[in-house]
């Protein structure tokens, strides 16, 4: 690829250049958003970039940063791509064994930590980490101790030498897209995990089929809100900034909801949890209200789902569709768009499935959502919904430039600018996950029907087959039952068992709320959890939900349990997917209890 327009760094330079004191970045301080110029930003990067070369990092060094999102991460990742070194980001939550490890694994020579927490956790490891040098405190507040290989960002920056400008100068001269830019060390449902290397063309792939696909200006405002350590929301921030757009930074995930009202964004990042949270949230309040707003809701919904298929179908609305969208719009729709901030142009969603009810819901509210498909491997997105071919079982058509294809035992196959180079350090792991004709093998199965829409069906590596011989996909059953508001999560359980059961977390403010109403008394949540009432409402829920599942594919039965499925425990991904062998191993008691009850489903 010729066109160095589509060179991140040279892109981001020339809108620093141009921009000047307009806000290319916002964070909260106490309770104001701040902002930060372009060219203000264009001076932090410069800064730490002399102070990276004064440190002696040389070309296709690796830099870490192990933080929350705030602006200094960008700063940071900026700093080091200009000089050609690597950008490795570590998940804020995770724990000092594994961030040890990747910081081994990638020779890491400095390490960004964003608060205490990261700082002191790099602080325990930094012996075990021969290549690490200096690990840098990007927040003031951060208590160094008395260690020679802290420093503070202020005090770092300032130890900056100025012959270092042409040095600085000669590395954004040699600027190609051949380099790493970066190395994502994917969180690994199995095994360890593995470092991706992704170069500047495998960015620049994105940035050019996202233009083709997708309408974002500079008058537009992300709330970056999804872990900057993850590919999908590292790279929407380079297409955020590519566009001359404002990227909002949300340091506390807990805030979101505030942060919504408070800077109205047009376009924000999102998980499906995120939505089944909102969509859960709404139908409980809605079932608590009096008749008549009951049946408002519903009619608004409906209106603005035909109004919806209207756009997706390319017809036009008849004049009382159109009057009546109005008026459902006014007094119902809008209020639930202003949960969002009331601003909302289309929300980019990934990382998981969404439930195609909730996917239709949120269309018919009028907020955009773009369920798209992707992986660390393929620098985040190979499909999204289409704007006008919006199928809400689907999860989009192929990027522009994405091979898309169905291999063997239906897995989904992709080619294209996108993947991956390979994985650092393990030459046997990259062959196996690439077939003959050079296509990345993603673990997933699924189909592409005649319009090129793209399903999947399941993980094939998470396939489990009952004692009797059937498959299941633990992933479509969990989706069908966990957007119920009284659940939190679920996993299921079915290989090598004669019927599917499943380890459920409630959803604890619910439960506590409905046992008040109910004058349930109990002493804790173990108590709650036993309880008959209880345990009869989950199961109505549960076979309610799953219906439309085949028998052998419905969970006979459930236990509870009183503490949700953690990272720090070792139960989720980063990502929040779950480790089926720790959950498995963890709860074998309470599992084989489900098999062994003499009162056994058959």
């Amino acid at each position: 690829m010729a066109n160095l327009d589509f060179h991140i760094v040279k892109r981001i330079r020339n809108q620093i250049a141009q921009r000047g004191d307009r806000i290319a970045l916002k964070h909260k301080v106490g309770n104001m958003w701040n902002g930060i110029s372009w060219k203000q930003f264009g001076q932090q990067v410069d800064a730490l970039s002399l102070a990276l070369l004064a440190q002696g990092i040389r070309v296709q060094d690796k830099i870490g940063i192990f933080s929350n999102n705030m602006p200094q991460w960008t700063v940071a990742d900026f700093a080091a791509l200009q000089l050609r070194a690597v950008t490795v980001p570590i998940y804020p939550t995770n724990t000092a064994a594994q961030s040890a490890y990747i910081l081994q694994d990638a020779d890491v020579r400095v390490l960004f930590v964003g608060e205490q927490e990261q700082f002191d956790a790099a602080v325990d490891i930094f012996q075990q980490c021969p290549d690490l040098e200096l690990i840098v405190a990007m927040s003031d507040d951060v208590d160094l101790g008395n260690h020679d290989f802290a420093i503070g960002w202020q005090q770092f920056i300032a130890n900056v030498d100025s012959d270092q400008q042409q040095a600085l100068d000669a590395r954004l001269e040699q600027a190609n897209f051949d380099d790493l830019l970066t190395l994502i060390y994917t969180s690994g449902t199995t095994g360890q995990p593995k470092g991706v290397m992704l170069d500047y063309a495998n960015i620049a792939a994105q940035l050019e089929g996202h233009d083709e696909r997708l309408s974002l200006s500079e008058s537009d405002v992300s709330l970056c809100f999804l872990p900057l350590s993850h590919v999908f929301e590292r790279a929407w921030t380079f297409y955020v900034l590519y566009k001359g757009a404002t990227n909002c930074y949300l340091k506390d995930t807990m805030q979101v909801r505030d942060a919504l009202s408070e800077v109205r964004p047009t376009v924000m990042c999102a998980v499906p949890r995120f939505y089944e949270k909102i969509f859960s949230a709404i139908h409980e309040k809605v079932a608590k209200a009096p008749f008549i707003r009951k049946v408002m809701f519903t009619w608004a919904v409906n209106m603005g789902a035909k109004m919806a298929l209207c756009h997706q179908q390319g017809r036009k609305p008849s004049l009382l569709l159109k009057k009546s969208h109005a008026l459902a719009d006014k007094i119902v729709l809008s209020k639930l768009r202003a949960l969002l901030g009331g601003n909302i142009n289309f929300m980019p969603c990934g990382g998981a499935k969404l439930d195609e009810t909730i996917g239709r819901f949120f269309h018919a509210l009028g907020i955009n959502v773009k369920l798209g498909y992707g992986m660390t491997e393929t620098t985040a997105t190979v499909s999204c919904w289409d704007d006008k071919c919006f199928n809400p079982d689907s999860i989009g058509m192929s990027m522009p430039g994405a091979q898309v294809k169905i291999g063997d035992n239906n897995e989904i196959l992709v080619r294209g600018p996108m993947v991956m180079r390979g994985y650092y350090k393990m030459p046997e792991e990259t062959e196996k996950t690439f077939d003959e004709h050079g296509f990345l093998k993603t673990g997933d199965a699924g189909h592409i029907d005649e319009n090129g829409n793209l399903f999947i069906t399941d993980r094939i590596k998470e396939l489990m087959k009952t004692s009797g011989g059937k498959y299941i996909a633990p992933q479509m059953i969990e989706g069908a039952i966990g957007k119920d508001h009284f659940i939190e999560q679920i996993a299921v359980i079915a290989d090598t068992r004669k019927f599917v059961s499943a380890l459920i977390v409630p959803c604890y403010d619910s439960l506590e709320e409905y046992a008040k109403e109910l004058n349930i008394k109990y002493q804790d949540r173990v108590e709650l959890i036993k309880h008959h009432q209880i345990v009869e409402m989950l199961e109505k829920r549960v076979n309610g939900l799953q219906k439309e599942l085949a028998k052998f594919e419905q969970v006979k039965k459930f236990k509870l349990l009183p503490k949700a499925f953690s990272m720090h425990d070792g139960e989720l991904t980063p990502t929040q997917k779950l480790r089926r062998k720790v959950i498995n191993d963890k709860y074998q008691d309470e599992i084989e209890e489900m098999y062994t009850d003499k009162h056994d489903k058959k």
